[in-house]
């Protein structure tokens, strides 16, 4: 369908793309997105939160090692410099927290949260159960690009991909949620568009989601 390939165009693939990120690569990418998926978590633009995930990222601090060993007057100093400056104290204790957690429950290893996870339910209790402030919407943003990757990255549709595809007419209406989900993936399926997969989908539909809202809020 025309469509599909007419919005990946426009909007593009995963937000871990945008950042440079493949994460079929292997753990050390998708440890570096979920830093980036805390930092999309709070209520701020996605390209404040870009842009201070590269000011981390360009000084390698990603890892639980490298990011515990900046202690907390560092970490809001550099989430200041990504213009962070509205949640820095309280995203600087949440980072610290967090990968404190995953030195002390597995070894620094994110991998193992997946692997020790009985199903998705249970993988996104273990990823909330890191430290306080993870909810499901930061949940959701890391798990939705990992569609695929892991096994157990089965999330619901973002509510955001749900809307701008039925505005899209790529979803009947009164759907449940599981429908939903399914009658999207059958309609990838049906009509795939190379070099990209679901999990692209879906982030194109979150930007267009996130687009209509802007426009809509502008009109108000």
């Amino acid at each position: 369908m025309k469509i599909l390939a007419d919005l990946l165009g426009r909007m593009g693939g995963r937000f871990a793309g945008e950042l440079g990120l493949d994460l079929k690569a292997g753990p050390a990418a998708r440890q570096q997105w979920f830093l980036a998926a805390l930092l999309y978590g709070a209520r701020i633009s996605g390209k404040l939160a870009a842009r201070t995930y590269r000011v981390l990222a360009a000084r390698g601090l990603w890892s639980p090692e490298a990011v515990l060993a900046q202690g907390w007057d560092h970490l809001v100093a550099l989430l200041d410099e990504g213009g962070y400056t509205r949640y820095d104290y309280k995203t600087a204790t949440k980072l610290l927290r967090v990968m404190e957690s995953l030195q002390e429950g597995y070894g620094g290893d994110l991998e193992r949260v997946h692997a020790e996870a009985r199903d998705y339910e249970n993988l996104e209790a273990g990823l909330r159960a890191l430290a306080p402030g993870i909810g499901p919407g930061t949940a959701g943003i890391f798990l939705r690009e990992l569609r695929g990757i892991w096994a157990k990255a089965t999330p619901p549709l973002s509510p955001l991909a749900r809307q701008a595809a039925a505005a899209l007419g790529l979803l009947p209406p009164g759907l449940n949620e599981r429908e939903a989900l399914q009658a999207l993936e059958a309609e990838w399926r049906a009509q795939p568009v190379a070099g990209f997969d679901f999990a692209d989908l879906e982030a194109a539909l979150v930007r267009q989601g996130l687009e209509s809202r802007r426009q809509s809020r502008k009109i108000r």
